[in-house]
C-alpha cells in the first residue's frame, strides 16, 4: 500500500461539481493499493499517518501529528500510484489491486479513519474527481507500508 500525504491548509475533492470531501488543516492522503495489501496493511498504514510528525511544534520542526493538531484527513484512492514506471513511456497496472478489491479495501480504511479520528472525509471511489489543495510547505511524503 503507498500513501502520497501532503500537510495542507485546506483540500476538497470535487466530482461532477460537487465537493464530496473537505478539510481545513490536516493531511490529504492518496492512497494506491495493491494486490497483497489487507486489512492488516491497511491498519498499520492508518496508525502511521496519524502518528506521522509532518506538523510544527512551537519551535518550528516537525514534531506534531494530524491527531495533535486535531486536523482533518482526507482518503482519496488513486490507483495510480501502484503504476509500474520502471521502464517504457506509458505506466503499467497489473501492480494495481483489481478495482473490486481496492474498493474493498479502501472503504475499510476509510471507516477505521471515521472510527478512530474525529475529522475525516474522502473522495469517491472510482469517480473522475478534482482534487483542489493548498499544499503546507510544500510538505509532501510518499509512505509504502
Amino acid at each position: 500500500m503507498k500513501a502520497l500525504l501532503q500537510r495542507v491548509t485546506q483540500a476538497r475533492v470535487e466530482v461532477g461539481g460537487e465537493v464530496v470531501g473537505s478539510i481545513d488543516q490536516g493531511l490529504l492522503v492518496l492512497v494506491g493499493i495493491e494486490p497483497q495489501d489487507d486489512r492488516a496493511t491497511a491498519d498499520k498504514l492508518l496508525q502511521r499517518l496519524l502518528k506521522y510528525r509532518v506538523f510544527n511544534d512551537a519551535d518550528g520542526r516537525m514534531n506534531c501529528s494530524v491527531q495533535e493538531v486535531q486536523g482533518g484527513l482526507l482518503l482519496v484512492s488513486q490507483f495510480t500510484l501502484a503504476a509500474d514506471t520502471r521502464k517504457g513511456l506509458r505506466p503499467g497496472f497489473s501492480t494495481a489491486a483489481t478495482p473490486a478489491a481496492a474498493e474493498q479495501l479502501f472503504g475499510y480504511l476509510l471507516a477505521q479513519a471515521r472510527h478512530a479520528h474525529a475529522a475525516v472525509a474522502s473522495g469517491r471511489f472510482g469517480a473522475d474527481m478534482q482534487v483542489h489543495l493548498i499544499n503546507d510547505g510544500p510538505v509532501t511524503f510518499l509512505l509504502e507500508v
